[in-house]
């Protein structure tokens, strides 16, 4: 007769979680945690009362399906090499006519969803250099608010701002061609990484992506260690994604929940098949494939906005 195995007791085991050591970078991230959840708390039962949610789903028609393919494609080519999410969708919306500000709005919003998750992983496998981590978070966030700000502002001219949005993700693709064919690269010391992620977060916000592109691909060549970088850039875009989401979400409101809908539905139904065929596509020739495709609808988007400037 086998031996009675002794499980601990529900109220041990919580006990034993409980009275854990904690590192600084945890009760930072729990007790921001609660603070967002308080917002966004705030935000549900301020903005999406019955009636603004009636009036939103009784806007959607079959223009949603558009929304679901730009996050798909968007899931799938961030399945696969680890970036371009926020580029590639917002490349697509803007080229389906949404305005600037709008796009960029519903790519955070989606973003926070998979930025959320991917921290998590991160933290709990050891992926996070605490140190890093805090040097990017607060200026980051300062720089996201920023962006998002000024392109609601600007939202009268979406017209002008469209082909200026399109030179930086013209940029972004380059960037990204980039990193496929340059395997070697210089080291040279960051010291001022606070700057960094200010810089980073802005343009993420005016652009609708780039955070991981531009953070991620300078710290990495800087020196810094790879996992490491990807972990704590990836856990600090939670809350870069969370605070321009918000912005955008106080100035210009949540009439475009639609798209979010759809980004967030095509990321669903993605990230199975990205993360199965991770591992069996060509990572380079990919990367240069994302990288052509964006320059490609980017020098669209330029050329069809510069008779706004004549």
């Amino acid at each position: 007769m086998p031996p009675k195995r002794n499980f601990p007791s529900i109220f041990n085991a919580i006990q034993t979680i409980w009275m854990r050591d904690r590192s600084i970078t945890e009760v930072i991230i729990h007790i921001s945690n609660a603070l967002a959840l308080m917002i966004v708390g705030h935000l549900l039962f301020s903005y999406l009362t019955a009636e603004k949610v009636i009036a939103v789903f009784n806007t959607v028609d079959s223009s949603i399906l558009y929304y679901v393919l730009g996050g798909f494609i968007a899931q799938m080519i961030d399945g696969a090499l680890g970036m371009a999410y926020g580029v590639t969708a917002t490349t697509f919306l803007l080229s389906v006519g949404i305005t600037p500000a709008a796009a960029s709005a519903s790519v955070h919003a989606s973003e926070v969803f998979t930025s959320g998750v991917s921290g998590y992983m991160h933290l709990k496998f050891g992926n996070v250099n605490s140190k890093l981590f805090k040097t990017l978070v607060i200026p980051g966030v300062i720089g996201a608010i920023l962006g998002a700000y000024l392109l609601s502002s600007l939202e009268q001219y979406a017209g002008y701002i469209k082909p200026i949005v399109s030179v930086y993700t013209l940029f972004l693709g380059a960037i990204i061609i980039r990193k496929a064919i340059i395997k070697r690269q210089e080291k040279k010391q960051l010291k001022r990484v606070g700057w960094l992620a200010l810089f980073g977060g802005y343009l993420d916000s005016i652009g609708g992506g780039g955070w991981g592109p531009i953070v991620s691909s300078t710290l990495i060549a800087s020196g810094r260690h790879p996992k490491y970088t990807i972990g704590s850039v990836n856990l600090t875009e939670f809350f870069v994604s969370l605070a321009s989401s918000l912005t955008f979400f106080a100035v210009i409101g949540l009439g475009y929940l639609h798209v979010i809908i759809g980004l967030i539905l095509g990321g669903v139904i993605a990230a199975p098949i990205a993360a199965r065929l991770a591992n069996k596509l060509p990572v380079k020739s990919m990367m240069i494939l994302v990288g052509i495709v964006i320059i490609i609808v980017s020098l669209r988007q330029i050329i069809l906005g510069v008779p706004k400037f004549l």
